[in-house]
């Protein structure tokens, strides 16, 4: 999985590695800084802790560099941009892979507020009532104002049976509420489909795994070989996960050689396009896709490459809004770094950051709905499917 693209909506820490070492009598300088960059206060600075400090008993070398570190990436105020240290490598690499302990939901900062971005199908955060767009108030008895995302993760993740309780407020709330989550094994499926009336194929795509292209593939073989006369593409409180696979299910919907999506490096180097390169087989479905608050990174790549090559309409709310690229890069002692190499366009050319992908029938979906399992944008892309056909 070495450098692979990833367009995660998620993120545990803030933090790039230094790339030089403390000596006893100095610094070596493995990667130097810039001419023009003075790291000279740096070491000031660590040299008057180490004479001065009360009690440097306390003194955790690591932990020190690792602060500096947070700093300084922090400066960039990219919530994207993330170094895991050994064991919060272990634990992301089981989230991309599709299990983990915890209450199985994705968050994000958005407008400096840590807020659900999606809640997984059948977690305990769904089963408890979160929704996307929740705001984290408070996480047991931890406001989260100027809370990191990897110190919210730390925190919400915990072994299977353990309890956390989650501060909520909600858009038509006058006031937050309490949310108590037990912990569990997740298990993250990539996707599932059924048939609905008058032989509608609903795909629900979760996230994109490493695993996504071949599920896809089975599932796709089974939808050519029924009756299934049109597709209703779900892309709701998917948080994303690798481009790459994104690019490789577009490619059952897309012509050959369409663009699904534009990575635009900045000064850095030329754009790099990808384009649809499979074979095409469901394009003559009629399709409609489903997106909310929780579509995130690689579902909205998916659901602006569908409308802007073949005019695909959009149901339901406003996209997320994350229009940026990391790859993952492993560092010497087993840490890794998900650092943001690029920003990424629509192949209309929109950046959709903070904006989010505007449905073209916007169905609002009440908490009532929820709660009484009612699905009105289900609905719409029914009926939009019907009048298709």
């Amino acid at each position: 999985m070495k450098n692979k693209t990833l367009l995660l909506a998620f993120g545990l820490v803030l933090v790039f590695t230094l790339g030089f070492f403390v000596g006893k009598n100095g610094v070596v300088c493995k990667v130097c800084a810039p001419e023009n960059v003075d790291l000279s206060l740096l070491w000031e600075t660590w040299n008057e802790l180490e004479e001065n400090y009360v009690d440097p008993d306390n003194f955790d070398h690591q932990k020190m560099i690792n602060g500096a570190i947070s700093g300084m990436i922090s400066s960039l105020e990219d919530p994207y941009t993330i170094f895991f240290d050994p064991d919060e490598t272990k634990k992301f690499l089981e989230d991309v892979g599709g299990e983990f302990e915890g209450v199985g939901m994705e968050i994000g900062i958005r407008d400096d507020q840590l807020q659900v971005v999606a809640p997984l199908e059948g977690t305990p955060a769904e089963k408890a009532g979160l929704l996307p767009g929740d705001k984290i108030i408070k996480v047991d008895d931890l406001l989260t104002i100027d809370m990191t995302i990897e110190e919210a993760v730390t925190i919400i993740r915990g072994p299977k049976g353990s309890e956390v309780t989650l501060t909520i407020l909600r858009s038509g709330w006058e006031s937050a509420k309490e949310f108590k989550v037990k912990r569990d094994v997740i298990k993250v499926p990539a996707l599932k489909w059924e048939m609905l009336e008058d032989d509608i194929a609903h795909i629900k795509l979760y996230h994109f795994s490493e695993k996504s292209d071949r599920d896809f593939q089975k599932m796709a073989l089974e939808i050519l070989n029924s009756p299934v006369k049109g597709i209703v593409l779900d892309l709701r409180s998917n948080p994303g996960g690798y481009l790459e696979r994104a690019q490789d299910i577009a490619g059952w919907f897309l012509e050959k050689g369409q663009t699904v999506v534009v990575e635009d490096f900045g000064v850095k180097k030329d754009k790099q396009y990808y384009n649809a390169k499979g074979n095409s087989r469901l394009i003559d479905y009629p399709l409609v896709v489903l997106i909310n608050q929780g579509s995130a990174s690689a579902s909205e790549i998916l659901a602006a490459a569908l409308r802007d090559n073949r005019g695909i309409q959009l149901i339901g709310k406003t996209s997320f809004g994350k229009g940026s690229v990391q790859t993952l890069r492993y560092l010497s002692n087993g840490s890794s770094l998900k650092v943001t190499v690029a920003k990424w366009l629509t192949p209309n050319g929109d950046f959709i950051t903070k904006k989010g992908l505007e449905p073209d029938i916007e169905v609002e979906m009440t908490e009532e709905d929820y709660l009484e399992d009612r699905d009105p944008q289900l609905d719409k892309a029914l009926e939009i499917i019907k009048e298709i056909n």
